[in-house]
């Protein structure tokens, strides 16, 4: 089978992962194609995501690498052998592949958590809210770009939509609250959108509000999406060339630390939807 032109992020980073258990054990790519019998060049396109791997190979490897992390392992499989073929291959060619990374990184995690400053979470987002942001952004975009890009952002709500919804917890700034995008009807519109999830049950909104002492992240924006175990987490930031996904663990804790600084910085959901009726009639 041919290497995939362009593997997804998802498949990097089972690549990546591979890499990782490879090295800790101190062996080589050549050496480790030689155990799994397979050649070098099969063995690089694996670490990059340019090609898969079997659930059998993939134990075979890190019995080899010696990792004893049972859990971590078969977290590895389940990404290797998953084939799952999500609404966001429909536009595949039509939209970046970073749109379409997002969407499965979402789609998979075990817990959702967010941090926003000066915007208004993109899976809370209306779409007259989603259209003016991308227009502001992006002026020049075709009007059928347009339309491509406001659909997926609305697709990806059904995440929190399923039976088997990810817990999610959005903490917002206040000034993403009153920054007005678009008009005051479209603002009351989206606030009212958000009051209407985080009074759903499966959505913890949280504000941080101009009042909050300490609080210096205005740059410190993010999703962080849950993996089947910690060390499989992901931290997507928004960079100024598009988005970029971390998963270093070094990074990982660092950002893990920042949200947590930001969400001591927030009100109570309760607090904070009374902040946000507020708001929503004084704007």
């Amino acid at each position: 089978m041919p290497p995939r032109p362009q593997p997804t992020a998802r498949q990097e980073r089972l690549g990546a992962e591979l890499r990782k258990m490879r090295e800790a054990a101190g062996i080589t790519a050549r050496e480790a194609a030689a155990l799994l019998g397979t050649n070098p060049m099969q063995m690089s396109h694996m670490e990059t995501g340019r090609a898969g791997i079997s659930g059998r190979r993939l134990r075979s490897l890190a019995s080899q690498c010696a990792c004893s992390d049972t859990d971590y392992v078969d977290a590895l499989v389940g990404i290797a052998t998953d084939r799952t073929q999500g609404w966001w291959e429909d536009y595949r060619g039509v939209l970046p592949s970073s749109f379409l990374d997002l969407a499965e990184l979402e789609h998979h995690a075990r817990f959702l958590r967010s941090l926003d400053v000066v915007h208004i979470p993109g899976l809370m987002q209306v779409e007259e809210y989603a259209e003016a942001l991308f227009t502001y952004t992006v002026p020049d975009l075709p009007a059928s770009d347009l339309e491509s890009w406001v659909d997926h952002r609305m697709r990806r709500r059904t995440v929190l939509e399923r039976e088997d919804t990810p817990p999610y917890e959005a903490v917002i700034h206040e000034a993403a609250l009153r920054m007005k995008v678009c008009d005051r009807r479209t603002n009351q519109k989206q606030l009212s959108q958000i009051l209407e999830l985080s009074d759903s049950g499966r959505i913890i909104v949280r504000v941080i509000p101009f009042s909050a002492d300490h609080f210096a992240g205005a740059g410190c924006s993010m999703l962080h999406a849950g993996g089947p175990v910690p060390k499989l987490d992901t931290v997507q930031r928004d960079t100024p060339h598009g988005s970029g996904h971390v998963d270093a663990e070094p990074q990982l804790d660092r950002l893990r630390l920042l949200y947590q600084k930001a969400r001591r910085a927030s009100l109570t959901p309760h607090r904070s939807r009374d902040l946000i009726r507020h708001v929503t009639h004084e704007i």
